[in-house]
């Protein structure tokens, strides 16, 4: 059965590894083992996200089972230069490959747009990388337009994302 709550402060190292094996598992292979150590060091360690959930201006929300984190959703600041930096950003929704068609996604996207709206805001805004078509079909479905490009690091190497706004 899958539970769904939001995240604290003492998540973090369950998260960490969570998002780790997700990003793995989808991407993985795109990098130089060096630029995927680094990226996971800096922007999905237990610490990165110690910080994130000790900070109101970022919202986490758990997929778990029997406790363990399967999926998850980080709704914080706008990150775009070029659109409103008050508009809510979905930072990351990832879900264990194991996982995948089992509704979780879709759960964590409906808590999004809930939190999106409470927020009072009129737009909420993602990015996804360019060649991620399962990722990009589903938002599609959901909804968000394509309104321009963004450069995402991983280590050194440098990915082309898609920068996508729903209106709230």
């Amino acid at each position: 059965m899958i539970a769904y709550r939001d995240a604290h402060p003492a998540d973090a190292e369950a998260l960490s590894a969570m998002a780790q094996q997700s990003f793995i598992e989808t991407f993985g292979p795109l990098y130089a083992p060096a630029d995927l150590d680094a990226f996971l060091e800096s922007a999905m360690s237990p610490g990165a996200y110690a910080r994130q959930l000790a900070d109101p201006t970022y919202r986490v929300h758990l997929a778990t089972i029997e406790g363990q984190p399967v999926g998850f959703a980080k709704l914080g600041p706008n990150y775009f230069e070029g659109w409103p930096a008050e508009a809510p950003c979905l930072h990351q929704l990832y879900v264990l490959s194991a996982h995948h068609g089992d509704g979780v996604g879709k759960r964590l996207m409906d808590w999004t747009l809930d939190a999106a709206r409470a927020s009072g805001q009129a737009e909420l805004y993602l990015s996804v990388y360019i060649d991620n078509h399962r990722a990009r079909r589903f938002y599609d479905r959901m909804g968000f337009e394509r309104v321009g490009d963004y450069v995402f690091m991983v280590g050194n190497h440098r990915d082309h994302d898609v920068v996508m706004r729903l209106m709230l």
